[in-house]
C-alpha cells in the first residue's frame, strides 16, 4: 500500500511537470529518429499528444515512421472517440494496400479489430484479427491474441478468453517482452473476477502491476489495470484498498484521456460507494460514468453505467427508477449485444428491481433471462462455482416466495378485519362473511403446511451435504488403505478429519429447530472425542472444554471447526511423544456481543520454535487462511506447552 501510495505521488508530480512539455518531446524531425513512440519508449507528455501526431504526421521522412504516427493514433484514439479512431484506421489501411506494405497492413487491422470489438461488431473484430495473424511479426502477436482474447470475453466465453490470455503470455516470455507477460496477466486478473474467484484475479492483477512499474511506462493497459486491482479488492470487501487503486487510475486516465477506462472506473465507483452505502457520491460517480461513455459513443460503456446506476437505486430502495435505468441499460444492449456477462448481471438487478416493487412476474421473468445468458458464461471448468452459486439463487428465491407469502397472509388479514367491520354493519351478510373468514383460515393451514414443507427441505439439503461428505470421508479411507508411504497416509488422515468436522456441522443443523446457527460446546465435545479415538489416545489424553452453551452461524462454525480440528491434530501429534499423558483444553466464549474469544492450549512439550515462523505445514497454512477469512487475530503463548488464542471480530467474518 504505501509503495502504491508513492507511485501515485510520483505519478503526479510527473503530470503537474509534462504541462510544459512541447511537440519536440515526441516528434523532431531533425533527429535521426524523429518519431519517439509514445507509451513505448516514453510516457512524459500531456492529453495533447495525439494533436501532437495529428499535426506532425504529414511531415513523416518516409512511409515506416508515417505508419507508426498514423497507427498509433488510430489506437489511441479508440480511447476518446470510436468513430474518430476507425477513420484513421481506414486511411492506414488504404495507404498500406496502396504501397502493398502487408506487415503494416496487419498492423493497422489489429487495430481496426480493437475498435470493432468495442463497437459491438464482435465477428467483424474476429474476421479482421484473424486476417491479421498471417501477415504480422512474432512480436506483435501478443497483441493480437489480447484483442482476440476481449472478443470471446464480450461474447462471455470465458474459458476461450483465457486461453489467448496464456498464449500471449507463453509468446511474452519466448520474446522476453514484459509488456505483454504484464497485459496477460492483466486479462487473467480480470476474467478471475469475471468467474468470482477473486483472491486469484488479485494474485494476478498485482503480479501485472509489478511487471508494469519494472518497465517503467505508464500506459493504457497499465491504467486499466489498475482498475482490475481495484475490482477485485472491492469483490473481497476490502473498499480502502481498492478506492486507492481507483484513485490513482483516475489520474492516469485523465493525464492522457482513456475516457474508456475513466468510464470504467466510475462505473466500479459507483458499485463501491453503494457498497459504503453512500448514495450520493455513488449517483456523482454513476453519472460520470455514463459521461464518459457517451462522450466515447461506446454502447457498451453506457450499457454498462445505466446498470451501475440501476444497482445502487435498488441499494437505496428507489425501485422505480432502478426499474427505468436497468431498462435503459438492457434498451441501450439491444439483442445482438455481444456481452453475456454484463447483460446477466443486468437482467438479474431488474428481476430484484421488480421483485423490490412486488411485480413477480416481470421479475420471474427477468430472473429466466438471467439463468440463459449465466449458463453461457460459465463453463463446465467452473460446474462447482455454478452448483454453489445455483443453491445460492435457488435459496434467494425461496426467501423471496416465504417473504411473498408472508404479504399475501398479511392481505388476508386486513380482508378478514374488513369483511367483519362489513358484517356488522350489515347483518344480512353475515352468512357470507363467515364463509369468506373459513376459507380464509383453509388458506392459512395451506400456507403454514407449504412452510412446513420448506423447512423438511432444507432440513433434507443438509442432511444430503452430511452424507456425501461422509461418502467423502469414506473414500479417503478406502484410498488411504492402498497406500503404504506414512506420510501420504498421514495426509489422508487429517483430510478426513477436515471432511468429518465439516459434516458434523450440517449433521446438527438438521437436526435442530434451529436451521441457521450451531450450538458449539456439545460440536466441539463431538469432534475432540473422534480426533482422540482416530489416534487412539483417549487413555492418555484428557480433553477440558471451558465454555458455556454458545450459538454461532453456519459460516463462522465451519471456520472455527477446521481451526479446532487442525491444533487438536497438531498436538495429538506433537505435544505429547513417547507414550506422555496430558490435557488438552479448548475455550469459546463470547468476549462482548461482536467478538468471539477462542483459545486452544496443551501442556504438551511445546514448541521450539515460535508458532508464527512455524507455519510451514498444510495444517497450520489453513489455520491461518480461515483466522483472516474470520478477520481474526492471533497470539500464542509458548511458556507451558502451547497455547493459541484468537479473536474474531463477528461483524466482519464470513
Amino acid at each position: 500500500m504505501k509503495k502504491l501510495i508513492f507511485n501515485y505521488f510520483v505519478f503526479m508530480v510527473s503530470s503537474i511537470g509534462s504541462c510544459a512539455i512541447g511537440y519536440s518531446q515526441i516528434i523532431d524531425l531533425n533527429r535521426n529518429k524523429p518519431y519517439t513512440k509514445v507509451f513505448v519508449e516514453t510516457d512524459n507528455f500531456g492529453a495533447s499528444y495525439l494533436d501532437t501526431l495529428e499535426m506532425a504526421y504529414p511531415n513523416m521522412p518516409t512511409d515506416a515512421i508515417g505508419f507508426s504516427v498514423l497507427n498509433d493514433l488510430a489506437y489511441y484514439w479508440h480511447t476518446r472517440n470510436l468513430n474518430k479512431a476507425l477513420d484513421f484506421t481506414k486511411r492506414g489501411l488504404s495507404l498500406t494496400a496502396e504501397k502493398k506494405d502487408s506487415l503494416w497492413e496487419g498492423r493497422f487491422q489489429i487495430t481496426q479489430g480493437a475498435i470493432l470489438l468495442r463497437m459491438e461488431k464482435l465477428d467483424s473484430a474476429q474476421i479482421v484479427l484473424q486476417a491479421a495473424e498471417r501477415k504480422v511479426m512474432e512480436a506483435d502477436l501478443p497483441l493480437l491474441y489480447t484483442q482476440l482474447g476481449y472478443v470471446y470475453e464480450r461474447r462471455g466465453l470465458l474459458g476461450k478468453a483465457a486461453d489467448f490470455a496464456v498464449k500471449s503470455m507463453e509468446l511474452g516470455e519466448k520474446l522476453n517482452d514484459k509488456k505483454a507477460i504484464a497485459l496477460a496477466y492483466s486479462d487473467l486478473s480480470n476474467l478471475f473476477w469475471k468467474q468470482s474467484k477473486f483472491e486469484k484475479g488479485l494474485e494476478y492483477g498485482l503480479k501485472s502491476l509489478k511487471l508494469f512499474e519494472e518497465r517503467g511506462i505508464n500506459d493504457l493497459d497499465y491504467d486499466f489495470t489498475l482498475y482490475v486491482v481495484g475490482n477485485n479488492y472491492l469483490a473481497l470487501k476490502q473498499q480502502l484498498q481498492a478506492l486507492n487503486y481507483y484513485q490513482h487510475a483516475i489520474a492516469v486516465g485523465e493525464r492522457y484521456r482513456f475516457d474508456n477506462n475513466l468510464s470504467d472506473i466510475y462505473i466500479s465507483l459507483t458499485d463501491l460507494y453503494a457498497d459504503l452505502s453512500q448514495f450520493r457520491k455513488g449517483e456523482e460517480a454513476g453519472k460520470k460514468a455514463l459521461k464518459y461513455a457517451q462522450l466515447l459513443d461506446n454502447n457498451f460503456m453506457v450499457m454498462r453505467s445505466w446498470l451501475s446506476l440501476g444497482k445502487l437505486q435498488i441499494l437505496e430502495g428507489k425501485y422505480p427508477t432502478a426499474i427505468e435505468s436497468l431498462t435503459q441499460c438492457i434498451k441501450v444492449a439491444t439483442d445482438k449485444f455481444g456481452d453475456a456477462y454484463y447483460l446477466s448481471q443486468a437482467y438479474n438487478a431488474l428481476g430484484k428491481a421488480y421483485a423490490g416493487n412486488h411485480d413477480y412476474q416481470n421479475a420471474y421473468q427477468a430472473f429466466d433471462r438471467y439463468d440463459k445468458l449465466k449458463s453461457k458464461v460459465f463453463t463446465a471448468e467452473s460446474d462447482q462455482r455454478i452448483s454453489l452459486l445455483q443453491t445460492e439463487f435457488d435459496m434467494a428465491n425461496k426467501e423471496g416466495t416465504i417473504k411473498q407469502q408472508m404479504a399475501q397472509l398479511k392481505k388476508q388479514r386486513s380482508r378478514q378485519l374488513m369483511v367483519t367491520i362489513i358484517a356488522i354493519l350489515l347483518l344480512l351478510l353475515l352468512l357470507l362473511a363467515y364463509k369468506i373468514v373459513q376459507n380464509n383460515r383453509k388458506k392459512n393451514r395451506q400456507l403454514q403446511k407449504q412452510n412446513e414443507e420448506k423447512e423438511f427441505l432444507l432440513k433434507e439439503i443438509h442432511h444430503r451435504v452430511k452424507n456425501n461428505l461422509e461418502i467423502v470421508s469414506s473414500l479417503l479411507a478406502l484410498q488411504s488403505a492402498q497406500i503404504k508411504n506414512s506420510d501420504l497416509v498421514g495426509a489422508m488422515k487429517e483430510s478426513q478429519h477436515r471432511v468429518y468436522s465439516m459434516s458434523m456441522i450440517h449433521q446438527r443443523l438438521y437436526q435442530r429447530k434451529n436451521l441457521s446457527s450451531v450450538e458449539m460446546k456439545e460440536y466441539f465435545e463431538d469432534l475432540g472425542q473422534h480426533i482422540l479415538e482416530s489416534f487412539g489416545m483417549e487413555d492418555r489424553i484428557t480433553l477440558c472444554f471451558d465454555m458455556k452453551p454458545i450459538e454461532v452461524d453456519v459460516d463462522t462454525a465451519i471456520p472455527l471447526g477446521l481451526i479446532v480440528n487442525e491444533l487438536l491434530t497438531n498436538s495429538l501429534k506433537y505435544a505429547f511423544p513417547n507414550q506422555r499423558t496430558g490435557k488438552i483444553s479448548i475455550i469459546l466464549r463470547k468476549s462482548n456481543s461482536r467478538t468471539l474469544y477462542l483459545e486452544v492450549a496443551d501442556d504438551g512439550i511445546g514448541q521450539p520454535t515460535p508458532f508464527k515462523s512455524a507455519k510451514t505445514g498444510f495444517g497450520l497454512q489453513l489455520v491461518d487462511l480461515l483466522m483472516q477469512q474470520l478477520s481474526g487475530k492471533m497470539k500464542y503463548n509458548l511458556s507451558v506447552g502451547t497455547c493459541i488464542q484468537f479473536e474474531f471480530d463477528l461483524d466482519h467474518a464470513a
